[in-house]
């Protein structure tokens, strides 16, 4: 099976990560990952949920959900209940974001982060934390910069990304072709420092190795690092003023 893009099997999709994209949020960011792309937004709240009240510490949690044309068919909008995968995903962003956090820094304040699927290609939630991260330092350096903070409450970077077993194949980056094929489905999370996150490994169509388990992590580390370079490239460009205007 030939990849998308004359892709080598450790090659990551082309990345394109544009901050500032919309004015209104603290922190806005466009990823592109191959064909999928979303709008990841991180807004800065003087608040936090009722059962923290009182402890001094922060919260960062995350909504995500695709639009109705972001897929082949029409999908539905959630509108009075969330379904399952959807609210694993969101649950998973969050996790991701708070993991690599300092609550007790960002005092009783919430940044609270919306990840919306413009167009779907496989690996959302896997760009959705990518472009979060990204988004989330975009809210961050607002607050400071408004001093309704003293420092960065983020500790360090954190990015995500797909590898799966495809016609006995390791693979890097899936695209919506070879996922709907894959033997084996893993999505990773890392920091900076290489830590893991979270891995989430299904054996779609058959069982897997240890060895085949050790190759995978290995892609998947491989593709974050390229990742995390690509966070560190954007965030040193400067926000283009038309998109702030």
């Amino acid at each position: 099976m030939a990849r998308s893009n004359k892709r080598k099997f450790n090659e990551i999709r082309p990345i394109e990560i544009t901050r500032g994209y919309t004015k209104n949020a603290a922190g806005s960011v466009l990823i592109r990952s191959g064909e999928t792309v979303v709008l990841c937004t991180a807004c800065w709240e003087a608040s936090v949920p009722k059962w923290k009240s009182g402890r001094g510490s922060g919260w960062i949690t995350a909504e995500y959900d695709m639009l109705p044309g972001a897929t082949d068919s029409r999908r539905r909008r959630n509108r009075s209940k969330i379904d399952g995968r959807t609210q694993e995903i969101q649950r998973l962003i969050g996790r991701s974001l708070r993991s690599v956090a300092d609550m007790d820094a960002l005092g009783e304040n919430s940044i609270l982060i919306d990840c919306d699927v413009l167009q779907a290609d496989g690996g959302t939630r896997t760009a959705s934390i990518t472009g979060a991260y990204v988004a989330v330092c975009d809210a961050i350096k607002d607050a400071m910069r408004k001093k309704l903070i003293r420092t960065s409450p983020l500790r360090e970077a954190v990015a995500a990304v797909s590898v799966g077993m495809v016609d006995g194949k390791a693979l890097l980056d899936l695209d919506y072709a070879e996922d709907s094929q894959a033997d084996v489905d893993m999505n990773v999370v890392m920091t900076a420092s290489g830590q893991f996150i979270e891995v989430q490994g299904t054996g779609e169509r058959t069982t897997f190795t240890r060895k085949e388990l050790d190759r995978l992590l290995g892609l998947a580390s491989r593709g974050i690092k390229n990742l995390l370079e690509l966070q560190r490239k954007a965030l040193r460009r400067r926000i283009k003023q038309a998109a702030k205007s």
